[in-house]
């Protein structure tokens, strides 16, 4: 691991951060005005009004990460210049999860007095400061007094951090084992830094005061050591009349909390507890006690906690500062506040009550995290951590009066999203529509798990009201383990009438030689034909199912029974694909082998209108190997054909050209410098492949070395909203289609 680190941080160029530009900075006239004589107006602007620095510099999105590596991670003082390195490591963090900006400063500076005075001297630079590593009880003094002396948000993530994430888990952890905050007795040992600021959060949360014992090296924190001075003003409020060991301390307890040396902490010290106990034993990298030796000291529950990622339920500080910041930041709050610090535990908290993303799972090696004794925090590597607990941070500073900025919250959280990727930030304006009127979207595969659990958010989150087909048990059995707060519409294909939907699927398919013993057999035992005549017969607004078939047998019912649109004869799968800050369509993926011209200009209009649902203006492009006539062959010809009948009607409503090759389509120099009579005159959003062949192979090209977010197949062309997953999708993707579909279903 050492020669392994060394490597990776002295690789050219050394270190783990840069600076790099925000603006174009490629002609004399950006030089002008990044810096002289153009720089001279903002200078102007915030002299006359401090607050424009927000909008005229970085500083709204900077951060200073200051250390004077007096106690640095386990190393201890070993000075500013060794700690820089995780200083840097600090700023990626900020930026991989939060997207804010760094400038690590290390100050060689062991006076409290002139280490406030620098750090203090600095605001005018940043939007917040992240104190770290500085060995106690200086830290205390030097948070708290420049809080006082500076206007932006100061904090101590070595007090503050583990406090924050380790108050998520305990207010999880007692609910598990039935506790109750205002009744836990809780055993802490340690009184440094982190340890103290613990304390007084958890008293925040509402453990009281006179229930937390903390222990040191020489025992329980007495009053008597308080009046002998051996307590600091922190750490005197926790001072008991009875002293003792750690293990007296530990006797009876509810919690224990370990924020000192590892190894300290025996199997029977564990059993002397109190039933189901709560152990967060926090020391790195070995904890207080081991996690196998914890769980097998009692034969009851024992939820179990440490700082290391090899277990379940890692205390990681990543879970708090960079999206504490990032609220912060965003309203442009004076200070991180008590209040914001109890919403950022909170928002933790109940995240991890929700049903878990399969990406996430995925990332961490494990088939499902499920709210429970192994899972009280949410994964670093959640997405949905950035806008949960920011948008509750800066609610919070909105609230308590901190706050210099009251953004519409739910736009924010929006917007959070959108950092995330452009796919999500487009799926927000589907899903905002979608729940304007919820649609009812019948589940072919209603009884498996990824299914029940996508109903479930659907229904949560207001956008669809699902309907499961599939063993009503067994459903019931799933929502039951995996603790989902949903109540679907199910219909079962064993006790329920289905009578009316044979007689239906005899009277369509009787002269295509279906009896009607076949017609009530095939109800009953494909969910398919049943999901399609539920939807046929305006029992059900929309449609999904292909999570467990290959694409074209979950589309061959739905095609014979639903069919296609009244204006269309054939349906067509289109991809959503993300890059970077651009969309395109790419259609047809999964359908038409091999169409003619009449198939792809029809495949052109429905893709058209689905970028409308989007909200993205079409524009679009017939894709060939050909550029307007290079080549002239029967493959050539279906594209061109196409295009010209499209610019010839007047119902299109959207640019349309080609045929053109793939790059003359996309990049905004080939299409209008070298084609200039092109009726695109910016690059196309809207890609009609020539074939399936090739929509396949372009669609995963871009997927997988370009790095695109894709959402799809979306199946467009259809009587009544139909879409078909594809086997792998998890409950995101899930979600996505039945979102489309509802959207599909308003617009019918």
């Amino acid at each position: 691991m050492d020669e392994d680190a060394l490597e990776y941080h002295r690789t050219d160029p050394p270190g783990k951060v840069e600076i790099s530009t925000t603006k174009p900075t490629n002609t004399q006239r950006d030089l002008s005005l990044a810096y002289s004589p153009g720089v001279a107006a903002p200078c102007r602007e915030i002299a006359d009004d401090p607050l424009a620095a927000y909008e005229y510099t970085a500083k709204g999105n900077l951060v200073g990460v200051v250390s004077n590596g007096s106690a640095v991670l386990g190393l201890g003082d070993i000075g500013a210049q060794a700690g820089k390195p995780v200083m840097e490591g600090k700023g990626v963090l900020f930026k991989r999860f939060a997207d804010i900006d760094v400038f690590d400063v290390e100050l060689d500076e062991a006076d409290t007095d002139a280490f406030v005075r620098a750090v203090a001297a600095m605001e005018p630079t940043f939007g917040g400061v992240n104190l770290e590593d500085i060995a106690a009880p200086a830290c205390f003094e030097i948070e708290e007094r420049l809080r006082d002396e500076m206007s932006i948000p100061v904090f101590h993530d070595d007090q503050h951090g583990t406090a924050i994430i380790s108050g998520a888990a305990l207010v999880n952890a007692a609910d598990i084992a039935g506790k109750r905050l205002e009744d836990v007795d809780v055993t802490i040992a340690g009184a440094g830094a982190a340890a103290t600021a613990t304390a007084r959060f958890y008293v925040s949360l509402g453990v009281p005061r006179g229930n937390v014992t903390m222990v040191d090296e020489h025992g329980v924190l007495t009053t008597d050591r308080a009046e002998a001075g051996e307590l600091n003003a922190y750490t005197r409020p926790f001072a008991r009349e009875t002293g003792g060991d750690l293990a007296d301390a530990m006797r009876g307890a509810d919690v224990f909390v370990g924020l000192s040396v590892g190894g300290i902490v025996s199997k029977e010290m564990v059993r002397s507890m109190a039933e189901d106990p709560i152990i967060f034993a926090m020391a790195n990298p070995d904890p207080e006690i081991g996690y196998e030796e914890a769980k097998a000291a009692r034969d009851d529950t024992v939820i179990m906690a440490t700082g290391r990622s090899d277990y379940p339920n890692q205390v990681n500080n990543v879970l708090g500062f960079p999206f504490i910041f990032r609220g912060a930041l965003d309203v442009r709050a004076s200070e991180i506040n008590e209040a914001m610090k109890v919403a950022a535990a909170r928002a933790l908290a109940d995240l991890a009550r929700r049903d878990v993303p399969d990406a996430v799972a995925e990332a961490y090696g494990t088939d499902s995290l499920q709210f429970g004794p192994d899972y009280i925090l949410p994964k670093p590597l959640d997405s949905r951590v950035l806008f949960e607990v920011s948008t509750a941070v800066a609610r919070a500073a909105i609230e308590s009066g901190t706050a210099r900025r009251e953004p519409d919250l739910e736009a924010y959280r929006e917007s959070l999203e959108a950092r995330v990727g452009k796919a999500r930030e487009l799926m927000r304006v589907v899903m905002n529509k979608a729940a304007t009127d919820p649609k009812r979207v019948v589940f072919a595969e209603g009884a498996h798990e990824k299914t029940i659990r996508a109903a479930a958010r659907l229904e949560e989150e207001g956008i669809a009201r699902p309907l499961l087909v599939g063993e009503r048990d067994r459903i019931e059995a799933i929502v039951a383990d995996r603790g989902l707060s949903v109540d679907p519409e199910v219909v079962d294909p064993g006790p329920d009438d289905l009578e009316g939907y044979a007689d239906r699927l005899y009277e369509t398919r009787k002269r295509k030689g279906l009896t009607r013993r076949e017609a009530r057999e095939q109800v009953e035992s494909d969910p398919n034909t049943l999901a399609s005549l539920l939807v046929e017969s305006d029992d059900a607004d929309a449609m999904l199912t292909g999570l467990t078939h290959h694409y074209p047998t979950a589309l061959r019912r739905p095609l014979q029974i639903v069919g296609t649109a009244p204006d269309a004869e054939y349906a067509a799968g289109v991809y959503l694909l993300a890059i970077d800050d651009r969309i395109v369509f790419c259609a047809d993926a999964t359908v038409n082998q091999d169409p003619d011209e009449e198939v792809l200009a029809e495949v052109a209009r429905h893709t058209a209108d689905l970028a409308r649902r989007f909200d993205v203006d079409p524009r679009v492009a017939l894709l060939s190997y050909s550029d307007f006539g290079s080549v002239d062959n029967a493959g050539t010809r279906k594209p061109r054909e196409a295009a010209r009948r499209l610019r010839e009607d007047p119902d299109a409503g959207f640019p349309v050209d080609g045929e053109m090759q793939a790059d003359t389509a996309v990049l905004s120099n080939l299409l209008t410098e070298s084609y200039p009579f092109t009726d695109l005159d910016e690059p196309a959003n809207v890609l009609v492949f020539p074939n399936l062949e090739a929509g396949n192979i372009g669609y995963k090209l871009l997927q997988r070395l370009g790095g695109a977010e894709a959402i799809g197949p979306m199946l467009v062309g259809m009587a009544e909203p139909v879409h078909v997953l594809q086997r792998d999708d998890d409950v995101a993707d899930i979600v996505n289609l039945a979102s489309v579909a509802v959207v599909d279903a308003q617009e019918e």
